[in-house]
């Protein structure tokens, strides 16, 4: 039997790895105005169960071209919206998707964020609530010891520019707005948690070394 959803926080729940995106996290935000799905969890009678009990959804959110999955048959089943940088929405011919180039507001507490490197349209979704949530995608992932960091991989489309990217999201927030990171795979390392927490602080170290190491390109 498929494994529920867990709760991260009260009103946000992590997917169990999806075969189909490569062991990828995918993450519901249930709001009044409408839930969110953060990329594609395994599409199975379970999860659209899961999905209906939670009130459906109204948007569905591509962090990265390797979580597409199932996404046309999640938009036609659920009659969602589906929101994707502009660089990777030619991978999913035919739907109704809303494409932004830098940033995109969802809903008031709520904003995409353009995150290139791990791939052309790697993007990061910022939840304000909860002291402030980072959703990573692939651009940062826990490493053995559950700290947040970009991994270059084979498949990187552009490693300087995934470091840069970091530097962007450091700008971005502080000690106050963001507290807690959501990575979308390698949560197993994470070793039962949900989330990392002192989000900002690590995001600050990451930022330290990917600076020395984009001063060597």
């Amino acid at each position: 039997m498929p494994k529920q959803p867990a709760a991260a926080f009260d009103n946000v729940f992590a997917f169990a790895p999806n075969r189909e995106t490569l062991g990828a996290t995918a993450y519901l935000i249930v709001e009044k105005d409408g839930n969110i799905l953060i990329d594609c969890p395994a599409w199975d009678e379970g999860t659209q169960q899961f999905l209906q009990e939670k009130g459906g959804v109204r948007w569905l959110v591509i962090t990265h071209r390797g979580s597409i999955g199932s996404a046309r048959k999640l938009q036609a089943d659920c009659n969602c919206a589906i929101a994707m940088q502009e660089q990777e929405a030619y991978l999913l011919p035919g739907l109704d998707i809303t494409k932004f180039q830098h940033e995109l507001t969802l809903q008031p507490n709520l904003q995409l964020i353009w995150t290139p490197g791990h791939s052309p349209g790697s993007t990061c979704v910022y939840y304000a609530e909860h002291g402030g949530i980072l959703f990573t995608g692939r651009h940062l992932l826990p490493d053995q010891h559950g700290n947040p960091i970009p991994l270059r991989t084979a498949k990187t489309f552009h490693w300087p520019r995934q470091l840069r990217s970091v530097e962007k999201l450091f700008d971005s927030f502080s000690t106050e707005t963001l507290q807690f990171i959501c990575p979308g795979a390698n949560t197993g390392l994470l070793r039962g948690k949900r989330s990392i927490d002192r989000a900002y602080a690590r995001l600050q170290q990451i930022n330290l070394e990917a600076q020395r190491t984009v001063s060597v390109y």
